[in-house]
């Protein structure tokens, strides 16, 4: 195992990344452990049976992730992904209703100026 400071993650967060890619990275704060780093392509964790789809469910949820970053991250197709968080319950259009009659508005001018 591996450790870093948090002014050294501060400074240079790559070479703590790359340190993680071969082996876990304790960070300390303080001469304290606070954290650690583990490389997924390393644990070969990120290649386990459900574990891209759940990491993208995640940070999608949280809106940490776009939906298009977060299916390609769990190797779906947009629409499957869209298919799989809608069947959890999960948002796909975060908007409220005045937003969504602004959308519908600006789409009927726009058609109406179609034809």
């Amino acid at each position: 195992m591996k450790t870093v400071n948090v002014s050294g993650l501060k400074n240079n967060p790559g070479a703590a990344l790359r340190m993680a890619h071969d082996d876990m990275v304790l960070v300390m704060n303080r001469n304290e452990p606070d954290a650690l780093m583990i490389g997924l392509k390393s644990t070969k964790l990120i290649g386990m049976p459900g574990v891209r789809k759940a990491l993208a469910t995640a940070l999608f949820k949280d809106g940490n992730l776009s939906l298009a970053r977060s299916a390609k991250l769990a190797d779906m197709s947009l629409a499957e992904f869209i298919a799989h968080v809608s069947r959890l319950g999960i948002a796909v259009i975060d908007q409220t209703a005045e937003e969504v009659q602004d959308d519908m508005d600006t789409l009927a001018q726009w058609l109406a100026g179609a034809d």
